[in-house]
């Protein structure tokens, strides 16, 4: 399953855009290349290689036939680069714009910007860097603003909110380097299901507050209803962590393109802000329920 929204949209490297994870098809022969010594290559996917037609006969796993391959180093050059270029935007968004209703308007249209960024991103063939990083400014640029009006009334609410993240983060890719989750084509298609409903489910509670049948935030309230769904919303956005993991370390393996460094940092950031948002919301709940 595949949604066109960039938080769910999770082509991974593969050269027909599809989602790697999902790739299915069988090799040459009946099986799939680069599977010898994978324990889980049995029956999953995601040990499939992509690129298994741009190895050499015989050459394990991830040997590249040419230079310009993803590495490490570059994922986390490319994240920093991405992840940089929104904390900058927001430092500087929080330092220069007040905490007014024309801020805010800004920020709404700086966000409305990033999404359509971030959309065309995700329909595009291949990773382009100044997109990438236009949302990232664009990004910035309202968490700077939005930060700054929730440190207004809670105090402090946007640093816990990075630690909560930073938290989110660490303990994700621990669970995942430990082997506790195993990203599956049925994980992720769980997962992702659960992950559409809820956006559903977001959007008709909108509408309802919107036209005033739910004029305390029905499933956003401040209340304890409203810190249950940011828990599953976060939950939610460290499952889609695991998935980035599994492209990145998939990637690197089977000698994905040196570009989609660039994707693999943009999935990174749009999962983070995803985090960031609902983790400052959290806060917020609880702050106000002191």
């Amino acid at each position: 399953m595949r949604s066109s929204n960039p938080v769910f949209s999770r082509r991974g490297f593969s050269r027909d855009n599809g989602y790697a994870g999902f790739n299915t098809a069988p090799q040459a022969g009946g099986a799939a290349a680069g599977t010898q010594g994978n324990p889980y290559a049995q029956g999953n996917p995601y040990a499939q290689n992509p690129y298994a037609q741009q190895t050499q006969p015989g050459a394990p796993p991830g040997a590249p036939v040419s230079t310009g391959r993803m590495t490490m180093d570059e994922v986390v050059t490319r994240s920093a680069m991405t992840l940089g270029t929104v904390t900058v935007a927001a430092v500087l968004a929080w330092a220069v714009l007040p905490v007014t209703s024309t801020s805010f308007g800004l920020a709404i249209g700086s966000g409305l910007i990033a999404f359509v960024l971030a959309m065309v991103q995700s329909f595009k063939r291949t990773p382009s860097a100044a997109l990438i990083l236009g949302y990232a400014a664009f990004e910035g640029v309202f968490l700077g603003v939005v930060s700054k009006m929730y440190n207004a009334q809670w105090s402090g609410a946007p640093l816990q909110a990075v630690v909560g993240t930073l938290a989110v983060f660490g303990a994700t890719l621990l669970v995942y380097r430990a082997g506790w989750i195993r990203v599956t084509s049925r994980y992720a298609r769980i997962g992702t299901a659960i992950a559409i409903a809820f956006v559903l489910a977001m959007a008709v509670n909108m509408l309802l507050v919107v036209f005033g049948v739910a004029p305390d935030g029905g499933l956003r309230s401040m209340g304890p209803l409203g810190a249950i769904v940011g828990v599953i919303a976060i939950l939610l956005g460290a499952f889609f962590l695991t998935l980035d993991f599994k492209q990145i370390e998939d990637g690197i393996t089977y000698g994905a393109p040196r570009e989609e460094a660039w994707l693999a940092a943009f999935g990174l950031t749009v999962h983070l802000v995803w985090i960031y948002l609902e983790m400052l919301r959290l806060v917020a709940i609880f702050s106000s329920s002191d």
